[in-house]
């Protein structure tokens, strides 16, 4: 990822926040991900107490995380306020199967090692730097803490991109996603014990290029590139993307989406964890008194 490269974070939070009302319409990929994403909480080696559902969206994930830990405290925390509007109809009753809390993922508003689980189903793509997201998604995270999470990777819409490009090479129509290796290196950099990742690609087919945008739109995934050309785009560019994109021998489009899948464990005690003001490692005073007692002895 290039380091000039920036997203509009406004951008993101105005289009997810249109996307809210209808958002479900189109939700059948995110669905499907946070589906097979949950099939590893396996790994997650006590039942937490405590859960983050990290850009929860309309709380269908939250809703599912809390039937899979009915004993735990779970937290939606999204950046657009409507998804937490929407996402009241599974809460359940005043809220009793999951809180709401509206926050940036790069400035939680938790305490320090509060989260047994931090789960994100494809929503840290929308953040530029992973490097400061890591340090601040372990710092919320209880030493041995889980953590579990999708992203887009950079050949999600590649058909799109490449249509764009030969219409109108000049500015960028599509967001750039990080890629799996960025994350990862992010990930150690941060702290993250063991971080394992994996990678899949799912192509989903359209009647027509129309159909792709309107599901783009209706999820609120629309072009948030710094560097996107504001206002209108024009009907003789937007035509000659369509006529640029690759057709099916029936006639329907294809787009790929590359899934990106990590999960690891926040350092334990006395290990080292990346902070703003350098490495820092955390030890219980009975932990140290007892150090201190085997090191005298």
């Amino acid at each position: 990822m290039s380091d000039d490269f920036r997203l509009d974070r406004a951008q993101v939070r105005r289009a997810f926040a249109r996307a809210a009302r209808i958002y479900e319409q189109h939700d059948a990929l995110q669905r499907e991900v946070g589906q097979r994403l949950r099939e590893q909480l396996a790994l997650c080696e006590n039942p937490p107490r405590r859960i983050l559902d990290l850009g929860a969206g309309t709380g269908l994930g939250a809703a599912a995380l809390a039937r899979h830990y009915p004993e735990a405290h779970v937290i939606a925390l999204d950046l657009a306020l409507p998804m937490l509007h929407a996402a009241r109809r599974h809460a359940g009753w005043r809220g009793r199967r999951y809180a709401r809390v509206a926050g940036d993922a790069l400035q939680l508003p938790f305490a320090d090692g509060v989260f047994d689980l931090l789960h994100s189903n494809l929503c840290i793509q929308w953040i530029a730097d992973p490097r400061p997201l890591f340090v601040e998604l372990l710092r919320v995270l209880r030493p041995g803490g889980f953590l579990l999470l999708s992203s887009f990777g950079p050949d999600t819409l590649r058909e799109l991109r490449a249509a764009w490009a030969a219409a109108d090479g000049t500015h960028p129509h599509v967001s750039r996603f990080l890629d799996m290796h960025d994350l990862g290196d992010a990930a150690l950099a941060a702290g993250l014990r063991d971080p394992v990742l994996g990678c899949e690609r799912l192509t989903l087919t359209y009647a027509d290029v129309g159909g792709l945008l309107r599901e783009l739109k209706g999820l609120g995934a629309t072009n948030a590139d710094a560097a996107r050309v504001r206002g209108l785009t024009g009907k003789t560019r937007l035509a000659r993307m369509q006529a640029a994109y690759p057709r099916l021998a029936e006639g329907r489009i294809a787009s790929t989406w590359e899934i990106v899948y990590l999960h690891g464990h926040a350092p334990r005690e006395g290990e080292p964890r990346r902070t703003p003001q350098g490495q820092e490692a955390t030890f219980s005073l009975a932990a140290l008194r007892a150090q201190v007692g085997a090191t005298r002895a």
